[in-house]
């Protein structure tokens, strides 16, 4: 099986010829038909993560995935060859930009009817963050004010759609060649952070969703009422999360100090701050395949390469310069 996988942390995303999967126990083998970049792949090709999160080499990358099942494994019973699915894969089972790949079922969902392949392997990672920062954690109701950070991103466009489905009045942040991609998605404010300070035009919301960490991340505090929240997917992680991945005690203290400043300034400020690392599930996939259905979310997709250009796609993705997502197609 072709694969696109790195030798050692740091090094360059390259062509392997790998074994073929074996779907185990409560698993389905996936005939990919498409998959798709995150910035999370570049963090984890970079080893970002390796404290935390321990894989074998060499290492396949890529999350997200729109398919076809090829084969069963034993005791499953809601899924059949020839079913279309679409899936975002974690943890240790992250490796889409692959041909074929085993699938744990509880992370799989129906492909939405009438989608592309590739448009459907643009949704998963980031509708998924999207859908649990704005729904199961923050719980965004209708009147709500929200901000989204970076709304021409992968997770930005699609928080953007959801939030404004909510009922919420959305303001973003983006560049100013993506205004009009910001106002057509649905947002109410948008903020050119390029020529404005959004620390300076925002105020009195209950909930920021934080894509891009650094000072935003702080400067994310000023807009936000007593009793908001800031939750970031891409600021320092919180203990919470070191205890929900296991860390070790060096690492979890280590992870206690990196994230204190911006909690201690939330706290004085009656704000919650927490770190979301995106987790997969099936069933809200498959919630968020009706909303794509249904024409509430649509995709924004940047670029799309072939499997053979699979490294650059990886490349267009890390350059933060991508509009929406950038696609991998592999069958045509």
């Amino acid at each position: 099986m072709k694969a696109y996988a790195i030798d050692h942390y740091g090094a360059l995303l390259k062509r392997h010829d790998l074994p073929e999967p074996v779907g185990g126990p409560g698993e389905v083998v996936v005939d990919i038909m498409a998959s798709s970049v995150n910035p999370l792949d570049e963090k984890l090709r970079k080893g970002a993560f390796k404290a935390i999160l321990h894989y074998k080499m060499p290492l396949v990358l890529g999350h997200d995935l729109a398919g076809i099942v090829v084969a069963v494994g034993e005791g499953v019973r809601d899924w059949r060859v020839g079913d279309h699915v679409f899936a975002c894969v974690g943890g240790d089972r992250i490796g889409t930009f692959a041909e074929r790949i085993a699938v744990a079922t509880g992370d799989l969902a129906p492909m939405p009817v009438g989608l592309d392949p590739a448009a459907a392997a643009s949704f998963p990672l980031v509708a998924l963050a999207a859908w649990q920062v704005l729904v199961e954690r923050a719980k965004v109701q209708a009147g709500q004010r929200v901000l989204i950070h970076a709304g021409s991103g992968g997770v930005g466009t699609v928080a953007i759609q959801l939030a404004r489905h909510l009922g919420a009045h959305v303001a973003t942040t983006v560049g100013t060649s993506n205004i009009a991609l910001a106002r057509d998605l649905g947002a109410d404010e948008v903020i050119d952070y390029q020529n404005q300070a959004f620390e300076e035009l925002l105020s009195g919301y209950d909930m920021v969703l934080d894509t891009l960490g650094g000072e935003v991340t702080a400067k994310s505090l000023n807009v936000l009422r007593p009793g908001g929240q800031l939750i970031s997917i891409a600021g320092p992680p919180d203990p919470a999360f070191a205890r929900m991945v296991g860390a070790g005690w060096i690492v979890r203290q280590l992870i206690r100090l990196g994230s204190a400043s911006i909690r201690r300034k939330a706290r004085a400020r009656d704000i919650d701050y927490s770190f979301l690392f995106m987790h997969p599930d099936g069933s809200q996939l498959a919630r968020i395949g009706k909303l794509i259905e249904a024409g509430i979310l649509r995709p924004v997709i940047d670029q799309g390469f072939s499997f053979d250009e699979t490294p650059a796609a990886l490349e267009r993705s890390a350059s933060g310069r991508a509009r929406g997502k950038v696609v991998i197609r592999r069958m045509m």
